[in-house]
């Protein structure tokens, strides 16, 4: 990777300033999607899902956790390891201190298709205290399109079905578990789904990501190459 260009200071603020003015224009861009996002319609969840957590089986309601929002991570689980995926990983790994989401009436929890026991374990090793459930025993993952699985539903994956998958080349999705988030909203005892976001959707809740993108050298390597934290050498 080249390293920027050395300069004098006189210069370097010139071009500081100019790169202010975008990240200005990029904030106030956020801002209104953000509200646009805000006011996106809502659908009523008329399914009941079972989840399986410590306290046993659950529904959808139960994982609010008493609050009026409720985000959920679809968090991909590796079959052929029986492990939690490692960009998976090292999301849950960035997410802070509950109390603060707890405060704004909402609840976020990670949710996979695998056994509870199996997600159990992981944690554990992981050492995370971060709420998570196993939808193992439902059809949570594939209505929310987290799971592809043809003989189950039709395939969509960030709103792209097959034919558009395969075409742009990201057959990798079109079979098995993808990551994404969901938002829902409880109104009484009824729940309402707001939004969902897959791919690179996902990048705001990456901290590492924030911090490495002020820096010259970036990111370095893509999520998929970043290891558990318990491989790494150092």
């Amino acid at each position: 990777m080249d390293l920027p260009q050395v300069v004098s200071r006189e210069e370097w603020l010139t071009a500081r300033k100019e790169l202010l003015a975008k990240e200005k224009e990029l904030s106030r861009v956020r801002d209104a999607i953000n509200e646009e996002r805000r006011g996106l319609p809502m659908v009523k969840v008329d399914k009941d899902y079972v989840f399986e957590g410590p306290e046993g089986s659950s529904g959808l309601l139960d994982l609010f956790d008493g609050r009026r929002q409720l985000i959920v991570y679809h968090f991909m689980w590796l079959w052929d390891t029986n492990e939690g995926c490692s960009s998976c990983s090292m999301l849950t790994d960035n997410i802070g201190h509950l109390s603060h989401l707890h405060a704004a009436d909402t609840s976020l929890a990670l949710v996979s298709r695998a056994p509870f026991a199996d997600i159990q374990r992981f944690r554990a090793r992981m050492g995370w205290t971060v709420p998570w459930y196993s939808s193992y025993r439902s059809n949570f993952n594939y209505d929310f399109n987290a799971t592809m699985d043809e003989s189950v539903a039709p395939v969509e994956y960030n709103y792209k079905d097959k034919a558009t998958l395969t075409l742009e080349g990201l057959s990798f999705f079109i079979k098995g578990d993808g990551h994404g988030v969901s938002v829902f909203l409880r109104d009484g005892d009824e729940v309402f789904h707001t939004y969902s976001t897959y791919g690179r959707g996902a990048d705001l809740m990456v901290g590492t990501f924030n911090y490495l993108d002020l820096t010259a050298l970036g990111r370095q390597r893509h999520i998929s190459q970043f290891l558990h934290h318990d491989r790494y050498d150092t």
